[in-house]
């Protein structure tokens, strides 16, 4: 299986692309199972919960075929590859298990504030005031069912990457020691709605956070930070040379 044309030019034009059922059930089922059996069994503390929020939810099963499998042995491999090149996608060797939690009833739903990954807070493994390009693509798998807005949605704010881009080219990506850049983005936020095997890939410069979750179930998801095999030599050249590792989409831009 491969991104179609319109695909290819959504993630060009917008910054992401969604691709319905591309994960089969059972594997979905399992991830899941595996899921609830760590959260009854191996349990969360609270003093733990601000690094899960940023980092993984489920530690001891990031590295196991139970998460790895639902990208390298699985249809979302050829699609990446379809984008970054045949054999010039990374093999994943963890996936973050990503759990929205329903906020108490009644509370206030608080709008999603968006970020680009790989800006160290000191609480997801890198110290404040660092910054890193680590990867090419963001793989979001749902795990279950997305139905509606303010149910902890994967939220992505379209164009945001263009924008980003020119806004490194004039200012240099070294402003990312100060934080998330505090700049107006093109357009307002879209919450992806999903069913469970729908996959989202997303450009790493796209503006990108999760919504409050105000539903009653637990938002269940896998996400992958997918590496094409130049991405560390290319290293902080890709914040301005944004479509370097994607010849699959310079491909289709040259030809439409």
């Amino acid at each position: 299986m491969k991104l179609s044309d319109q695909q290819k030019l959504d993630i060009l034009n917008e910054g992401y692309t969604v691709i319905p059922g591309l994960i089969d059930e059972d594997p979905i089922k399992r991830t899941r199972h595996a899921i609830n059996h760590s959260i009854g069994e191996v349990g969360m503390k609270d003093e733990d919960l601000e690094a899960m929020r940023s980092r993984s939810y489920c530690d001891e099963l990031i590295n196991e075929p139970v998460i790895t499998d639902l990208l390298n042995g699985s249809a979302a491999l050829p699609v990446l590859e379809s984008a970054l090149g045949v054999g010039r996608v990374l093999p994943a060797e963890f996936g973050q298990v990503a759990l929205q939690f329903p906020i108490e009833p009644g509370t206030d739903i608080a709008p999603p504030e968006g970020h680009i990954d790989g800006l160290g807070t000191g609480l997801n493994g890198m110290a404040k005031g660092t910054y890193l390009r680590g990867f090419t693509a963001l793989a979001v798998i749902y795990l279950a069912d997305v139905d509606g807005v303010d149910c902890g949605n994967f939220t992505v704010w379209p164009k945001s990457h263009l924008r980003l881009r020119s806004f490194f080219s004039d200012v240099g990506h070294e402003i990312l020691t100060e934080g998330m850049p505090s700049i107006a983005l093109p357009e307002r936020p879209v919450q992806v709605e999903g069913k469970a095997g729908d996959v989202v890939i997303t450009h790493y410069l796209t503006v990108h956070s999760a919504a409050a979750n105000a539903c009653p179930d637990i938002r269940y998801a896998a996400i992958f930070r997918v590496k094409h095999t130049d991405c560390e030599a290319n290293g902080l050249d890709g914040y301005t040379d944004i479509w370097r590792e994607w010849p699959g989409l310079q491909e289709v831009a040259e030809r439409v």
